[in-house]
């Protein structure tokens, strides 16, 4: 389908695999349910399906990438290929992007880098859905962050999260369900707690990890900000209630507080830190002494990664379950760009 809508053939598979890799992982909101938003960005022109992704600005250690308005699927990798091998020849390296969009599950990002022996960092801005803490209305957005870290015999650690209460896209599966969300996730035009999920587009918000005062909602908001600044005013990106929408494909393309979705980018060589072999054999201590804690009853104690992992294992082998109007949506799209669903 990218393909067909002007993506470059290797561009078009890196987008896909993107995609899929978040499915497989069990992150449903971010896989092929969002397809048919990007194509139809791409066939309105409101996205780029063939950029010119370049450094606009660097040293040996960091860069700024300007995306060209490509596909995030695309421009994001790019950029993460630029913090990596900054990160080989010196030590570390770090890349903020502006005028890109949405990049899909910042997981994907630091899985690349643990492949390669490297920390990971990734992160994106994302439209201001979520309200400032002591807010009322949506000024920030869910803005995730993920850190992968190389272990030895264990899994890696692989952190993937919003910092709202909640990610948008849990929004979206419960709207498609027709089910309510937990108290404490959002909030209705009126600012009063709500568990229906459709009062975020009616003019509701997203609340920060922690939700209010009381439960350290000053944390999660204070690491949307921090998320905010990096993707945004360091690469010159949108941020805050200014940045696009990505669910809305006819956006203007300029905006004087910034262009476009930005990203950030971060490897680190973990041999800069001593020899790997050491250092990889302690963090696999870390999470065995982790997993080995006496569990609450009826739970289990897990490390970062663990869920996604063990659903990948159970996808790759059962396959990867899609609910009837991603089903829908799938063939909708295909019909309309010529791309026979089967």
């Amino acid at each position: 389908m990218f393909r067909a809508v002007g993506v470059p053939g290797e561009d078009a598979e890196l987008a896909a695999d993107v995609l899929v890799r978040s499915d497989e992982r069990g992150i449903d909101s971010h896989g092929v349910a969002r397809l048919p938003t990007y194509v139809t960005a791409l066939q309105r022109g409101a996205t780029n399906a063939a950029p010119k992704v370049e450094v606009v600005h660097e040293t040996p250690s960091t860069a700024t990438v300007d995306g060209d308005n490509g596909l995030g699927l695309v421009v994001g990798p790019t950029a993460n290929r630029i913090a990596m091998r900054k990160a080989a020849e010196v030590g570390s390296g770090w890349v903020a992007v502006r005028r890109s969009n949405h990049f899909g599950i910042a997981g994907w990002y630091v899985l690349e880098a643990v492949s390669r022996d490297l920390i990971g960092w990734s992160m994106t801005n994302a439209t201001g859905i979520v309200a400032p803490l002591g807010g009322a209305t949506p000024r920030i957005g869910t803005n995730p962050i993920a850190v992968g870290i190389p272990s030895g015999e264990e899994p890696p650690f692989v952190l993937d999260m919003a910092t709202s209460a909640v990610a948008h896209g849990k929004m979206e599966i419960a709207m498609r369900a027709g089910t309510a969300v937990p108290d404490g996730w959002a909030i209705d035009a009126e600012g009063r707690s709500t568990t229906d999920p459709a009062a975020v587009l009616l003019g509701g918000a997203l609340v920060p990890l922690g939700g209010d005062h009381a439960h350290g909602g000053h944390k999660g908001y204070g690491l949307a900000g921090v998320v905010d600044l990096l993707c945004g005013p360091l690469s010159g990106a949108a941020w805050g209630p200014f940045t696009p929408n990505f669910t809305v494909v006819d956006r203007p393309p300029h905006d004087p507080h910034g262009d476009g979705i930005g990203h950030f980018f971060g490897a680190m060589r973990v041999d800069g830190f001593g020899p790997l072999a050491e250092i990889k054999a302690r963090v696999d201590d870390w999470i065995r002494t982790m997993r080995s804690s006496p569990p609450l009853a009826g739970e289990e104690v897990l490390v970062a990664g663990d869920p996604e992992r063990v659903a990948e294992a159970d996808r790759r082998v059962h396959g990867i379950p899609l609910v009837g109007d991603v089903v829908a949506g799938l063939r909708a799209v295909g019909d309309r760009v010529g791309v026979a669903f089967g």
